[in-house]
């Protein structure tokens, strides 16, 4: 069963509160923990929702009353400090604008200003206790490492209201157990506490509390169980309750947001008269385990989504983005809550969300914002039914895009694969499961066109976030006593949930190079670059230059040129070239860096200049059927931050060898008169054509989305001008509106409407 990630605090209360001054310092047997004498009188909680154990807004408690920390000048040096008030170890990251809530009470610091290597927060500077201009959204979070300091005992916990927590929920079928297929849909359900997995009694339960239940095991919704039946087996089984009285309203993204009751310890007589509560959830369309469930969804009518998750490492989690008058947008985070979020993880068949994030955690979208001050109860079907202000002009800006986590089915996708050699548990050779029950090993796979997509379904099956390299040689990793190759040919689009799911040669192995050296291997990252194309740009500077060829020879050596151009009369005559800018933003979470590093880099005389990426972006002239009439190519011969955002700073510049790449938040752009920056259309007829630019087109980097690197433009050739209109990212429209695009007529004058 899954173990579902529960939040152990709540804003009702469910509080970890911690005693810093027992909690400090590295005691020797003898004695308890030293207490800290700047921090005698003060106690330290961390509170919020949803959170885990070791996360949560900060809070002090002074002179008998609790208050919060505003985020001005915070720093992971502060969090440090705090964490260890805290009785952790150390900080692996905070939070900032009341990630976990609001608070309430005192701000009692300000400005705190840590170096972290003090051993008590008063030790820091700050505007002094109590004295603050912020509000509580402004409340400042720790995200503590999950390693208790030496000495720390039970003793130390601070029950506030209530000593007892749902920790985890699952379900058990009633038969079958251990041998029903994943995911399981159906059961008894089981609520983990502190001294273990019980049942939960069903008197009174509902099918507003199966909603709450579903949601939090990946499920969208609920439907009704044979009663009768677990009835019966109820009768014949031993039962062992923990918790009764539950009353969901239906829109709770957690079971312990619910009204609920625990049996105490001395109760003798349990659910009287009842038995353990049932459920029974429906899986969405990406997780539907039977292929005759599977049949019958394919025979509804589907039409198209009104909202869609873009540059999540996972299925399930992304930048929320919505579909108005035929184009998609992101939406505002302004009041964008755990309802909002639930509702568009339940419309797209996940269950509940696990989070609802801010401050575009899943990347900058680019064009329209389209949506702001999402208000739902948590009933709605669709983001669209919630209440919401349209966006105006100045309201906001992508750097406030929404994004969610939503709570997933367990499949148990990652038993089935493993990691080996790597210098991390993010890297190593990929060794995958193979066999029938009592025949299962493990085994190798064939590293022939292996590559980033590869790499992207096996980092998401295990859990570690987004490919950064997918590899083909792994001589360098030990692969311990797994010598055997027993996949090959994989080759995956990229969004298949695990490696079974890719087309591969199956059980007749075949390997142009064989040896356990020349097998796949992977390193993921928790972070990764998006790039986009300003299509905008594009349309305002593309222009047509007839060009003599004695200044093509450069040009003609990179194969910048139609192949005609082999057999024109050198150096006399032309070529006629579609030019235009390409402006190239890097809107991801971490820095786009070329493949090879700058020992591998190839050097071009005729240019003057290295190429980090033989291959950057293709550009392409199709007809409306998508015939290619004309093409051409650019390599990275410079990559480097030409501009950035008003907050970002520059960090590669291409002048005397240096790095290359593109810093988040940045752009490198390519001017319209430097060479091979166009398509030869030299033996293009006139006619209505698209133009299409592709960015990363061989997937060579990894990237978080590679649906949006591509845009597409309507343009019309007379055979002397050119008219180049209706430029978008590739993804940027509904399919109705690129069916219109794609059925493009043609202008009848140079009037663009």
């Amino acid at each position: 069963m899954q173990p579902v990630s529960v939040w152990q605090c709540s804003r009702w209360g469910l509080q970890l509160c911690l005693l810093c001054s027992l909690c400090l310092g590295s005691p020797s047997p003898s004695t308890g923990p030293e207490k800290r004498a700047g921090s005698q009188g003060l106690r330290f909680r961390l509170a919020g929702f949803p959170r885990k154990p070791y996360e949560g807004r900060v809070e002090i408690q002074r002179a008998g009353e609790w208050g919060t920390i505003c985020d001005d000048d915070f720093t992971l040096q502060a969090a440090h400090v705090l964490c260890r008030e805290l009785g952790f170890t150390e900080a692996t990251g905070w939070t900032h604008s009341a990630k976990y809530g609001p608070g309430t009470g005192r701000i009692w610091l300000d400005n705190l200003s840590c170096t972290g290597a003090e051993k008590s927060v008063t030790e820091c500077a700050s505007r002094g206790w109590g004295n603050s201009d912020c509000t509580h959204d402004e409340d400042a979070g720790v995200i503590c490492k999950d390693q208790r300091l030496p000495g720390f005992t039970d003793s130390n916990v601070i029950e506030v209201e209530h000593n007892l927590q749902v920790e985890e929920v699952r379900l058990r079928p009633a038969v079958g157990w251990g041998r029903r297929p994943l995911p399981v849909t159906e059961g008894l359900v089981e609520v983990r506490l502190p001294d273990g997995w019980s049942q939960v009694c069903d008197k009174g339960w509902s099918a507003h509390n199966s909603h709450v239940v579903c949601g939090m095991l990946g499920f969208p919704s609920e439907k009704r169980v044979n009663a009768a039946f677990y009835r019966l087996l109820a009768q014949r089984q031993q039962h062992s309750f923990g918790l009764h009285g539950v009353a969901c309203m239906g829109t709770e993204a957690h079971l312990s947001l619910c009204s609920l009751e625990f049996y105490r310890a001395n109760d003798t007589t349990r659910c009287p008269g009842g038995a353990p509560a049932v459920v029974s959830c429906v899986p969405g369309p990406l997780y539907v385990a039977s292929s005759g469930q599977k049949k019958q969804q394919q025979l509804k009518p589907q039409g198209e989504a009104h909202v869609r998750l873009k540059g999540g490492a996972h299925h399930g989690e992304g930048r929320v983005e919505v579909l108005k008058a035929g184009t998609w947008g992101t939406v505002c985070d302004r009041k964008w809550d755990l309802q909002a979020a639930s509702v568009v993880c339940r419309e797209l068949g996940f269950g509940s969300a696990r989070e609802a994030l801010s401050g575009a955690r899943m990347g900058q979208g680019m064009g329209a914002i389209h949506v702001s001050e999402v208000r739902c109860s948590g009933q709605e079907p669709s983001l669209w039914k919630c209440p919401h202000r349209n966006i105006t002009a100045d309201d906001c800006s992508h750097s406030q895009d929404a994004a969610v986590r939503c709570n997933l089915p367990y499949i148990g996708v990652e038993a089935k694969i493993r990691l080996s050699g790597g210098r991390s548990r993010h890297e190593g050779r990929v060794e995958v499961q193979v066999g029938g029950p009592g025949s299962l090993r493990w085994g190798l796979i064939c590293g022939d066109d292996w590559g980033t997509l590869e790499a992207m379904v096996v980092c998401r099956q295990l859990g570690l976030g987004y490919a950064n390299h997918g590899l083909q040689e792994t001589w360098y990793w030990d692969s311990g006593n797994i010598t055997e190759v027993v996949m090959s040919g994989v080759h995956c689009t990229g969004n298949e949930l695990s490696l079974d799911q890719c087309a591969h040669h199956g059980t007749h192995i075949t390997c142009k190079r064989t040896g356990t050296r020349f097998t796949a291997g992977v390193i993921c990252s928790e972070t990764a670059s998006d790039l986009l194309l300003h299509s905008a740009l594009v349309q305002e500077t593309a222009y047509i230059e007839d060009r003599p060829l004695h200044m093509l020879y450069c040009a003609a050596e990179e194969n910048c040129l139609a192949s005609s151009a082999r057999s024109a009369n050198w150096p006399y005559g032309h070529r006629r070239l579609l030019r235009f800018s390409s402006q190239i933003h890097n809107l991801g979470r971490a820095d786009f860096r070329p493949k090879a590093g700058r020992h591998s880099w190839v050097w071009h005389e005729c240019h003057g200049h290295y190429h980090s990426m033989d291959i950057f972006t293709h550009y392409d002239i199709l007809t409306p059927n998508g015939t290619k009439v004309a093409e051409g190519h650019k390599a990275s011969f410079c990559l480097e931050d030409t501009e950035c955002q008003e907050d970002v700073s520059k960090r590669y510049e291409c002048a005397n060898f240096g790095e290359q790449g593109i810093t988040v938040g940045c752009w490198d752009l390519y001017r319209h008169d430097i060479d091979c920056q166009w398509i030869d259309i030299t033996d293009v007829k006139p006619g209505n054509y698209i133009l299409q630019v592709v960015i990363n087109p061989n997937f060579e980097v990894a990237e978080s989305d590679f649906t949006n690197n591509a845009m597409k433009c309507n343009c019309k050739y007379d055979g002397h001008r050119i008219w180049v209109h209706n430029c978008h990212i590739g993804d940027a429209f509904s399919e109705e509106a690129n069916r219109r695009f794609e059925r493009y007529p043609g202008q009848t004058s140079n009037q663009i409407v």
